[in-house]
Formats: structure tokens, sequence, C-alpha cells
């Protein structure tokens, strides 16, 4: 049962992906990768709940995952990290409950639209502190200052010569 839960949540994540990566334009060599990065977001985000964490660490470690391959990625396609973190975002991104907030603010429901509102921001900002963890720690291990700091003492970099 657990198994095809998980199936159906890569496959709906997958081809979302496929799906919103045209509607952006990224570019053909990078569809299947930003698709698949998506994915592997989704699947963390999935199996952390699944292990019982709540739902903010979920989406925490799902994006921080997700930027993490997608500079990655990036770096080796020698394309723009944006390619990848917008579609490592896309499905955990709480879209249900911002249209239940504006929902509940229709039927002038404000007290549970406000506590809906603060909910998905909430996993909003989960969201922007995964990607820019994942960047911070991208830049640390890629750094030049971290490159220089692990040569050998006397050994200077070949681009530094004149």
């Amino acid at each position: 049962m657990i198994w095809d839960e998980l199936i159906r949540a890569v496959a709906g994540t997958f081809f979302g992906a496929v799906g919103f990566a045209m509607l952006v334009h990224v570019p053909k060599r990078s569809l299947l990768a930003s698709s698949l990065i998506a994915t592997l977001s989704y699947v963390v985000y999935w199996g952390f709940l699944q292990l019982g964490f709540s739902e903010w660490s979920s989406v925490f470690m799902g994006s921080f995952c997700g930027s993490l391959a997608g500079l990655l990625c990036a770096r080796r396609m020698k394309i723009i990290g944006t390619v990848f973190l917008m579609s490592a975002v896309v499905p955990v991104v709480p879209g249900l409950g911002l249209y239940r907030m504006m929902a509940f603010f229709g039927q002038s429901r404000i007290t549970d639209g406000a506590a809906m509102g603060i909910r998905a921001m909430i996993l909003i900002a989960m969201i922007a502190l995964g990607l820019g963890a994942g960047s911070l720690l991208d830049r640390m291990i890629h750094s030049p200052a971290h490159r220089h700091a692990s040569r050998a003492p006397g050994q200077e970099d070949a681009s530094l010569r004149k």
C-alpha cells in the first residue's frame, strides 16, 4: 500500500515537474535533470513525513536536498542554478493551503483563512530556509578559499600566476 502511494507520488511529481519546466521554458538539455531533482525533493519531503517528522521540517529537508542537487547539477551542466531550484521547490509549495486561505476569506471565515495563511507562509519560509541552507553549504564546499586551503603548503594556483 505505501509503495503504491510512493509510485503514484513519484510519477505525478516527475510529470508535473516536466510540465512546469516546459511551461517556464527551461533549456531542453536540463529538462530531465530538473524533473528528477523535483522528484528527489518531493521524495525526501514524503519520506520525512512517513518517518513522523513535522510538515515544516519535511518541507525544509525536501527543499534543502533539492537545493543541493540542483546546484550540483547546475555546476556540472554549466547552467544557471535557478533553472533547477525553481523545479525543485514546485512539489513542496503549499498551493492547496493558499487556495484554502483564499476560499475561507471569500466565505468571510477570516479566522480560518488567517490560520491557513499563517500555516502556508510558515511552509514557504521553510522552503526559503531550505534553499538558503543548501546554497550556503554549496558555497562553503565550492568556495575559492576552501580550494586554496586544501592545497599543500608551497603549491600555488595556476590561475593566480601572471
